[in-house]
């Protein structure tokens, strides 16, 4: 089940996203479990695997910058002066869901989460899957999340399609900054890495 990252690991997991598939991989930050974010049935797999309640909506990395326009709807110019100053890096910006997306993913609030990781492997990955990959993290609900491919395994031993070994989080990582761009007004979720302060100089506005 785990297996190395490698060129051929990672067409095996182009293969099983395309059809549904449930991989786990290491993210720029844990490990997380991947889908592809039409495959209503995959999303449902990861709920079930987790635990996970189903009012809690599921973000998605992306490959590029340009991924964006795929998913969610009206851009917002807020949105654009923040992914040009923070991305690749440590931000998940919400903006509204792109109709096609299914509810297994949103949980129903018409909005979705995107973070394009500071992390090139990464960034392949999921170029090779579609341009978008869930990335909930690679653990049951309310537990640690996974450091390894082996934690993943411990956590997980069956259900998931591929592990992928992109080797062990050795170092503490804070969280990403979760940022609201849904609605008229710019909020923070969540604070990370990345401070509202930082936000604020970006946008010229208070948080």
């Amino acid at each position: 089940m785990i297996v190395p990252y490698t060129e051929e690991t990672l067409g095996h997991a182009a293969k099983l996203i395309s059809n549904g598939g449930v991989i786990a991989f290491r993210t720029d930050t844990f490990y997380g479990l991947g889908a592809h974010p039409l495959s209503a049935e995959a999303i449902g797999r990861i709920r079930d695997l987790k635990g996970r309640d189903e009012n809690k909506p599921i973000l998605l990395l992306i490959g590029d910058a340009s991924d964006v326009d795929h998913l969610i709807i009206e851009k917002s110019e807020d949105f654009e002066v923040v992914a040009r100053s923070f991305w690749p890096g440590p931000l998940t910006l919400i903006g509204r869901a792109d109709i096609k997306l299914p509810d297994e993913l949103t949980a129903g609030t018409g909005t979705v989460g995107l973070r394009l990781p500071n992390d090139e492997n990464v960034r392949v990955l999921v170029r090779i899957c579609g341009g978008a990959l869930t990335a909930t993290s690679a653990n049951l609900s309310g537990s640690s999340p996974a450091r390894s491919a082996e934690e993943v395994a411990d956590y997980f031993p069956t259900g998931i399609d591929l592990i992928i070994n992109g080797g062990d989080v050795v170092a503490a990582t804070e969280p990403s900054t979760v940022l609201d761009l849904s609605q008229a007004e710019p909020r923070v979720i969540r604070e990370g890495a990345i401070s509202q302060e930082m936000l604020e100089g970006v946008l010229g506005v208070a948080l």
